[in-house]
Order: structure tokens, then sequence, then C-alpha cells
């Protein structure tokens, strides 16, 4: 990996610009002068600026990411926010959402505040959303006002589902207050009971307690319906299964203040990897079925579903080589990202460049209130250079977290991130082709 400090002036040079924002593709060359973008199309920069020939490739916004976990404070052997900024860098992404889940959780003004002064130092923008309530313990409200005041751009209890609906109708009325949204990790733990994988045929033969697509569709509608009922803002996160998206379909034909998130591995995999027994496939919620998997494509490419976010989840080598029942839920998905939603999405299903794009970059940035028009003079560079077109076989050395749980090695992708530039960084990839 070659990360190092972006040269006063840089140059992009001979490359197609697409900017999302403004829905056009267009050859131009983009000139970065101290980190921030001097101007785009004919200039005169100095002979002293650094040329990369970026022929044949596409220049586009940086990747943000809604939902990662870097695991600091409490669990760094995971994953840190220095170690998860080097993998963000290594998918194409120059912001990230971090969630709350961390030991001790990010449950306080001073907890969010940690986060904002740590990241200063990171080569990526991160944020911190802060617990909805207090040690994520389900029962008592955080001081979400003070948090926002701090910087915390959301709010969940991710990984803790919050089963009491009071407690979720108090979070949503108290979010309307800083107008950001509340993400609540969708599951009904009773109905989900002790399952390890998706409740179907396959969990049955594999001899592998189930747990059934309505653990999650009746946790969203009542989320939707709490959500309407409040007037606040829902996002719902990695959604998996095609009776959650018919949900939030019926919900946004009258509410606009609904949004959802779908992973990259909810949409390549189906139950059918898991007869591998591959704990890196055991993931919460679980990789449903085929028709589940090809209503989520189709609801990305509908507009059901806003955005991609990859649920980054970092594990140690001790909670993923154990039995299934024993390993840790979560894979990390950063890397591989882009390779994966780009062949499922564009080569497989024809979806336009632009469009994914957007689900990477214009769209979760309006989520949660970011600045998306990247491209405008005077704006601070975040950029990612791909080549949609290349294809590769994604493996160990392309990892850059501090983990290495993920069910793609092996796996042959489309699309490569060739480099990223973020808060006066650049990181230059060197993927074997």
């Amino acid at each position: 990996m070659s990360l190092k400090n972006l040269s006063k002036h840089t140059v992009l040079k001979a490359g197609t610009l697409l900017d999302p924002f403004n829905k056009r593709t267009y050859k131009a060359d983009l000139w970065i002068k101290d980190g921030f973008i001097e101007s785009i199309g004919e200039f005169n920069a100095p002979k002293s600026a650094e040329i990369i020939d970026c022929k044949g490739k596409i220049i586009t916004h940086g990747f943000c990411d809604l939902h990662v976990h870097f695991r600091e404070p409490g669990r760094e052997d995971k994953e840190t926010l220095d170690t998860g900024s080097l993998s963000a860098m290594a998918g194409g992404f120059t912001r990230v959402c971090v969630m709350p889940n961390t030991n001790p959780p990010l449950d306080s003004p001073e907890m969010i505040n940690f986060i904002k002064e740590k990241a200063e130092k990171c080569p990526i923008h991160i944020h911190p959303i802060g617990a909805v309530t207090k040690d994520q313990n389900g029962k008592d409200i955080t001081e979400m006002a003070l948090m926002f005041k701090q910087g915390a751009v959301a709010f969940s209890d991710d990984g803790l589902p919050i089963q009491d609906g009071a407690v979720m109708r108090i979070a949503l009325e108290y979010s309307t207050l800083v107008g950001v949204p509340v993400i609540n990790h969708a599951e009904d733990e009773c109905l989900r009971s002790e399952g390890l994988m998706h409740e179907g045929i396959i969990s049955t033969h594999l001899g592998l307690p189930g747990n059934p697509d309505l653990a999650e569709s009746a946790m969203v509608h009542r989320d939707l319906e709490l959500a309407d009922f409040t007037g606040a803002k829902l996002h719902v996160p990695h959604v998996s299964s095609a009776k959650a998206v018919q949900h939030i379909q019926k919900m946004k034909r009258k509410n606009n203040n609904i949004t959802s998130e779908v992973t990259p591995h909810h949409l390549f995999f189906n139950d059918q990897a898991l007869r591998s027994y591959d704990t890196n496939l055991k993931v919460a919620p679980p990789i449903r079925t085929e028709s589940d998997r090809e209503a989520l494509v189709k609801a990305v490419k509908d507009g059901t579903i806003d955005c991609i976010a990859t649920d980054h989840a970092p594990h140690t080598l001790e909670d993923k080589e154990t039995t299934f029942d024993c390993a840790s839920f979560g894979m990390i998905g950063l890397e591989s990202a882009f390779g994966v939603v780009n062949k499922v999405l564009v080569q497989e299903s024809g979806m336009e460049l632009i469009d994914l794009i957007s689900l990477l970059t214009v769209n979760p940035r309006k989520i949660m209130g970011f600045d998306s028009d990247l491209f405008s003079e005077g704006a601070m560079a975040e950029i990612t250079v791909i080549d949609p077109d290349c294809d590769w076989t994604f493996d160990k050395d392309h990892i850059h977290s501090k983990s290495g749980n993920s069910p793609f090695i092996g796996k042959n992708l489309k699309g490569t991130v060739e480099l990223t530039i973020s808060t006066n960084s650049i990181y230059k990839s060197q993927i074997i082709k």
C-alpha cells in the first residue's frame, strides 16, 4: 500500500470526470492545490506540479460509508481509527460514520468528542454516531442534544436492537429536535432467537438454527410506523429481506424522511454459500435466499434502497476460526466494496455506472447532511479514481484492516480503486491485475 502526503500541486490528467452531484460525465483535467480543488478543465498549473496520468480511468467523488465499525476504544486488537482509515482509503472511501458499539460505547458527549479529536489525525473524515441509550441498555435515552453538539451525526444502538417500542418512540421524538436520523438494527430478538443463519431449506440441511426474515421485517415495520407517527428521520440499516423491502417501499410513497441501505455482501451472496460453513458469512442480519438477494438488487435499482454501506465489522482470528455456533457475527468489507457492487449491479444487472457511484457518494452524504458538491472549485479534495472495467481477484494482500474476516477472498471482482485523495493525503493502489 502506498499512502503519502499530497504534493502542493497535483494534476489528475486525461481522465473522465464522473460528477454524480451534477449528473455529468466529461473529459477534463483536475488541479489540486494544498489539498483543495483549484481548477477543473483548462488551467496553467505550475511546472513543479505532480502529474498523475488518469487516461482510461474515471475520476469521481470520494466514497462515503454510513456504517462501519472501527472498534476504538476498547477493541484495538480488531481495528483502530488509523487502520480503519487505511482500509477505507484502499476501498475508495474518504468519509465514514463509525458505529457506537465500542467499549465503552459512544454514549456521552465526552465519548463523541474523543472520537472527533482522535479522528483529526486520520487521513479520512470520520464522523461518530452516538448511542441511543446509555450503555446501549435499550432503556435510558442518552443526552442526544449534547452529543449532537459535540459532533454526533446520527443515533443508533447498532448490534443491539431497541426492543422496547416506547423507548424507540422517545428516541425518534428527541431526534427531531436536532434533525438527524435514528438507525435501529432491525431484528426482533424474540423471533430471531438463537438463529445463526437465514431460516429456510439450507439451514435445515445444515442443521443450524434459523433466523427468519420475519424477525427483520416485523421490526422494520414497527420502526417505519413509529417514524411516521413522530415525523422523525429513520434510516434502516443493512436491509436483507424482500419483506423488509416491501415495507420500506410502501412507507416511502408517503414519507420522505425514510432512507435505507444495503451491504455489498447481501447483494453478492445467498444462503447457498453457507453450505461451506464459512464463518465469515455469519452476519447479522443473515445472508438470505436468492429471491431475497434479487429483491435487494431490484430495490437498489428502483430507488427503494438509497445507498450502499459496508457494515465493515472486523474480528480477530479467534473470533472467526471456530465452530459456526461460537463464531462472532460480521465481516470486513471496505477494500472489496467497489469491486463487489460494480460486478453485481453494473456488470450483471445493467445499472449505469453513474447511478452506482451515486449510491456510494451523493446519496449517503445527503442522508447525513454532508456537502455533496465535491467538484466545485475551492472544495476540499475528496476524490476516488477507479477503473470500472478491470477484472481482479480479491486476496489477503488487498486487506489493510487489522482483521482478515472476509468471505470475498478468492472471489473474482469487477472494477478497482486506483487511487484515493483525502485530507491532503493520497493512496495509490498496488493491486496486481
